[in-house]
């Protein structure tokens, strides 16, 4: 699907600072969306339903899937979550731009259904940083966080199959990182293209 819109996909394995970094880049960046995900499991700590997720239960989840309401949907460390078709198409063919948070499966089947999907994935600088963020977080216990971490050897390796890479070591560097990504990807001819296309027809390069 060809829309003037971008989509940006950025994943990450838990603690590696996927939402912070999304979060403080939809701040500085007035012209991006975020697309808030479906999902089964129970909200953590400060998180609001309709802001960080769209909590459902496991019957509704699958009543979404019955009637082909995502675009790609996943069950990642027990729990569900779906990228919803409402507004994300209608968003993208008005030119807005949309920046989705999920995991490494959802990212290859979007960018099945959106060639032009940017694919970002954020890497921690090294496993004992990781694990180190995921106790700091105090959300989890010690068995969560050591299945966490087994299944982050498995999200870690797909990061091969991404456009892009950037390495939170350094919070303000990484963050810079992405914004950067982003404002490539704008200058991208055939983005301008999409975006720009009454100028692009008007100089006969359509």
């Amino acid at each position: 699907m060809e829309t003037p819109g971008n989509l940006f996909v950025v994943a990450a394995p838990s603690g590696a600072g996927k939402s912070s970094l999304v979060k403080a880049l939809l701040e500085l960046d007035s012209h991006l969306s975020v697309s808030v995900s479906h999902t089964t499991r129970a909200p953590r700590g400060q998180e609001q339903a309709g802001r960080e997720y769209h909590f459902v239960s496991p019957p509704e989840f699958q009543a979404m899937i019955d009637r082909a309401e995502f675009f790609e949907w996943a069950e990642v460390h027990g729990n569900s979550y779906g990228t919803s078709r409402l507004g994300i198409e209608a968003r993208l063919m008005a030119g807005e731009d949309v920046v989705l948070e999920i995991d490494w499966q959802g990212a290859l089947q979007i960018k099945q259904l959106f060639a032009h999907a940017v694919l970002i994935f954020i890497l921690p600088p090294s496993w004992k940083e990781l694990e180190q963020r995921l106790k700091r977080r105090g959300e989890d216990g010690p068995e969560v966080i050591a299945r966490r971490m087994v299944n982050a050897h498995e999200e870690v390796a797909q990061a091969r199959h991404f456009d892009y890479v950037i390495i939170n070591s350094l919070f303000e560097t990484a963050l810079f990182d992405l914004k950067t990504v982003v404002h490539s990807q704008r200058l991208k001819y055939a983005a301008q293209r999409r975006a720009k296309s009454s100028v692009f027809s008007a100089l006969n390069l359509v």
